[in-house]
């Protein structure tokens, strides 16, 4: 095989990038969108087939891309996985941890690739992670904030799973020591759901990693911050930029900016360059697993309006 054959699921507000990307790339071949309800891409796609249904196109295909909303996630990938398909999904990877189980079974015995689409891993800076290990090593303080204005968009889904669930996955990403308690506060404000929320995650040797998103803020952040015995480091996620402020020097604050890189082109390059060279997703099942379960925790303390342990 030297090209991918693919579809791609959805053609909303993601879905038509991913067509982009998927149409981009040379170890990809488009074979179609599929989309029951997508006028938009009949009118911005006319060269490519469209189909209604997954089962019109899936014996024609090597894997697809799930760009649909979250409460879908979890039947297609079981469609495609028991079908023999690699399988590219969205975040989060499904609704529930039940269904993120059920995947895990389906999956057994199968050499495919599933990877997540938790694009925030694609900052070219986490490239640079050796050069930055005295601030992460060992953590006091962790501060990671996600929030903007309200857009009107993935109201079908509370806040935890429409921004938080990328730091999430930034939390287990960059610090491996898992952490044993949340307590987590939030208001619904623009819809029934969840629209902001704050979660304090304890661990065991006595850090705190402060998570708070919103989607009804008055400005737009996106930021990770680290305190520790090195001193305090920031990654303006949104500004491409890093500043640094060590415990000794002359200078208090280091401020440099670091490339932008398309973050949904570089996920689908390494996402066909896995199933053509039979090498692991960048980002795994086992990735989008434990961020389904700490969403799950998270809501369970907002509900309990307690600690919950991990």
């Amino acid at each position: 095989m030297s090209k991918v054959r693919v579809a791609v699921i959805g053609c909303g507000f993601l879905g038509k990038w991913h067509v982009d990307k998927a149409r981009s790339l040379e170890n990809a071949e488009l074979v179609a969108i599929v989309d029951p309800i997508s006028k938009q891409a009949e009118t911005l796609y006319p060269d490519i087939r469209l189909v209604s249904d997954l089962s019109e196109v899936i014996s024609e295909i090597d894997a697809a891309i799930i760009a649909t909303p979250t409460s879908t996630h979890f039947n297609l990938c079981q469609q495609l996985l028991s079908s023999g398909k690699h399988v590219f999904v969205e975040k989060p990877m499904t609704s529930t941890l039940a269904e993120a189980e059920q995947l895990k079974t389906v999956m057994a015995g199968q050499d495919l690739v599933l990877q997540v689409g938790h694009s925030e891993r694609f900052h070219l800076i986490w490239e640079r992670l050796g050069e930055f290990e005295e601030f992460l090593r060992s953590p006091t303080l962790i501060r990671i904030n996600r929030q903007a204005p309200f857009k009107g968009r993935a109201t079908d889904v509370d806040v935890i799973q429409d921004l938080m669930i990328h730091d999430l996955d930034l939390l287990l990403y960059l610090f491996p020591e898992a952490p044993i308690l949340v307590e987590s506060v939030g208001d619904r404000i623009r819809t029934d759901k969840w629209d902001c929320v704050t979660s304090i995650f304890s661990y065991k040797n006595g850090p705190k990693a402060i998570l708070t998103v919103g989607r009804n803020y008055v400005v737009e952040e996106r930021f990770l911050e680290v305190n520790s015995s090195a001193g305090t480091i920031c990654f303006d996620l949104l500004r491409n930029k890093v500043f640094r402020s060590p415990n000794s020097g002359e200078e208090y604050v280091l401020e440099e900016n670091y490339p932008k890189s398309d973050h949904l082109l570089r996920e689908q390059e390494e996402f066909y360059a896995a199933i053509l060279n039979k090498t692991p997703a960048p980002v795994t099942f086992s990735d989008g697993h434990k961020a389904v379960r700490l969403i799950e925790l998270v809501r369970k303390s907002l509900e309990l309006g307690k600690p919950v342990e991990l």
